[in-house]
């Protein structure tokens, strides 16, 4: 009788790593299954890559099955209380790695793959791809032994994989470091040719959405997705304890402002100039002067006189109108996010 050819679960964010450690894979002679990570931050696994959803497309063209998984609130409360804490931003790169493994764990076992597969690539993330935190992170998901790192798997210890005949450990590689020179070397050999340029990456560990973000968890116990997906759009300005201000700052930030409000909420508009749909999230009295006046502000109404701001719910019914002039920067600078 023939032996069974091994099977691995290839974690595939659809950047360069992820698809030269799936092509590895593939040129090894192993069955593979693609896997990727949806969250409330992310439309898939934020290794850096295909962010945007070409994830899908990528498996595709590299010719194995993709599935593609979904962590909700139970990803926003990790982010709020992170064991291992936090990189650069509000990212909990540890313990994201850690709760994503653990259900690529439970999807070996349904699948049956032998082992695990990552792009991960010693050095290149301070935090989390360091020997330490990978180690950490392997013991934590029970996952000790079964995930192979092909593009720096002869700098660590051998895996199971390796040991058991399943992958020739020679055949591996020793990249280290943040520079992408020999993955880029690489992906020719391989004859890849699409794949995205560095940079991006995950939201959370940009200083902007951090601070969104943080300041959410400050006035929120258990914000939901609807407010995790308006951090996002346009500019946030907390006006108070009770409320907040999200500005668009074009028409694409303007509708979905619009299709995120709420039953109850204000949505404000200067009346006959362009200008950004603003919502107010929470309670609020006297913050709706401040409000209109930083809507006037970054609208193309005339700044030195006062003009109309039209107050209207969702449905866009008419609430009401207000009359008020620009803010000065230095005044409504101190609510910005």
């Amino acid at each position: 009788m023939s032996k069974r050819k091994p099977k691995a679960l290839v974690m595939l964010s659809g950047g360069l790593d992820s698809t030269l450690a799936l092509a590895t894979m593939k040129e090894l002679g192993v069955e593979t299954l693609a896997l990727s990570f949806k969250t409330p931050f992310c439309n898939f696994d934020c290794g850096g890559g295909a962010c945007a959803g070409d994830v899908s497309d990528v498996a595709r063209r590299m010719g194995v099955k993709w599935r593609a998984e979904e962590l909700g609130e139970e990803y926003v409360e990790m982010v709020r209380k992170p064991k291992h804490g936090y990189g650069s931003g509000m990212n909990p790169c540890i313990d994201c790695r850690i709760m994503m493994f653990r259900r690529a764990k439970e999807v070996m076992g349904e699948v049956g793959a032998d082992f695990m597969v990552t792009g991960e690539v010693v050095g290149q993330r301070p935090m989390s791809q360091n020997p330490k935190a990978l180690e950490t992170i392997e013991k934590e998901s029970g996952l000790k032994g079964k995930i192979l790192r092909p593009l720096s798997a002869r700098l660590l210890p051998p895996t199971d994989a390796e040991t058991e005949g399943m992958v020739d450990r020679r055949r591996l590689k020793a990249i280290s470091g943040r520079s992408r020179k020999e993955q880029i070397s690489l992906a020719a050999e391989f004859g890849l040719k699409k794949y995205p340029n560095a940079g991006g990456g995950c939201v959370l560990t940009e200083k902007g959405f951090a601070s969104r973000l943080r300041d959410l968890f400050q006035h929120s116990e258990k914000p939901g997705m609807r407010e995790i997906r308006l951090l996002g759009v346009g500019r946030h300005f907390r006006l108070s304890d009770s409320c907040k201000l999200v500005v668009g700052r074009d028409m694409v930030e303007n509708r979905e402002i619009s299709s995120l409000a709420e039953p109850g909420e204000t949505l404000m508009a200067v009346q006959d100039y362009v200008g950004p749909v603003c919502l107010l999230v929470g309670q609020h009295g006297e913050e709706g002067g401040t409000a209109a006046g930083i809507c006037v502000r970054y609208s193309d109404a005339p700044k030195d006189r006062e003009v109309t701001v039209r107050l209207f719910d969702k449905d866009e019914k008419l609430l009401g109108t207000v009359v008020a002039s620009a803010l000065a920067e230095e005044r409504y600078a101190k609510y910005r996010l």
